[in-house]
């Protein structure tokens, strides 16, 4: 499958060199493609909340505990993606 080169470099930076991308939660893996839909509208929001999720934690508790993070984490999607809202289909990296 081939992915988009800026999700790519966007996992790249959350995932691997900050960790932000899954664990296991509920006795099952999950990580953050799990929770964008195959096409609609996805905003810089929606898609550290969904890291967050994926990490099992509630984006929505605590947030002036986590602000700097989430603060850390949207700036990569816009640098990357290239906007603030984009539409699912752009978040698919290069599987295989």
């Amino acid at each position: 499958m081939s992915g988009n080169p800026s999700y790519n470099a966007l996992q790249k930076e959350v995932c691997v060199e900050c960790g932000w991308c899954g664990g296991i939660v509920d006795g099952k893996p999950s990580h953050v493609d799990n929770f964008i839909p195959e096409a609609g509208p996805v905003s810089a929001d929606q898609f550290v909340d969904w890291l967050f999720i994926a990490e099992g934690m509630d984006p929505s508790e605590d947030s002036d505990r986590w602000q700097v993070h989430k603060d850390h984490l949207r700036a990569p999607f816009i640098r990357h993606i290239g906007a603030e809202i984009v539409d699912a289909s752009m978040l698919q990296w290069d599987v295989g």
